[in-house]
């Protein structure tokens, strides 16, 4: 399966961004990078600089058609650049659309907010973006990590990286569910 995994630029949180990503290659699954911009992304460690990646395939070129699901790691500064862009929220309202599995950590969801996607569903986050998700029509939980199976396709939460061990766990099932 090719699962994209959308970073802005600069400002995804390192971890949240290679655990995952680690985490899909080893199960077999192809990783793609997709980003605002084409080049490098800059990841971050909190707020300090970290490593670059390689873009892979840009939002707008990309579509979620050519991909199996979604990965949405966070950062604070990550989802905040991604949900101004309005190609990368049409990106992701479109895995939404299709029905396909998404996966969102830490700050993700707020582009998921400004996708208008998280209506109806249940979830969790960084504890700052239950009021953000609430108002947006959300239903907000404190646990390490939340699948929802509100609405189509299946959605995959966390709240930050100490909990990247059950989210990753938790979209692999997912994806081997939909694969079977």
């Amino acid at each position: 399966m090719r699962i994209a995994f959308l970073s802005a630029p600069e400002g995804v949180e390192q971890v949240e961004l290679t655990e995952p990503w680690h985490a899909v290659r080893d199960a077999g699954h192809e990783p793609v990078l997709v980003s605002t911009e084409p080049g490098e992304i800059q990841a971050f460690d909190h707020l300090d600089k970290a490593d670059t990646f390689p873009v892979d395939e840009v939002v707008g070129s990309a579509t979620a058609a050519g991909f199996d699901a979604l990965v949405l790691p966070g950062g604070v500064a990550n989802p905040d650049a991604l949900r101004t862009d309005e190609r990368a929220v049409s990106f992701v309202r479109d895995f939404f659309d299709r029905g396909l599995p998404v996966a969102a950590i830490c700050h993700a969801p707020w582009t998921m907010i400004e996708a208008d996607v998280v209506r109806g569903r249940t979830l969790t986050s960084w504890p700052s973006l239950r009021t953000d998700l609430r108002n947006a029509g959300a239903t907000w939980v404190d646990e390490r990590v939340r699948v929802c199976d509100q609405g189509p396709g299946k959605l995959v939460t966390s709240r930050r990286p100490d909990d990247l061990k059950a989210f990753c766990g938790a979209f692999l099932d997912v994806l081997a569910e939909r694969s079977a």
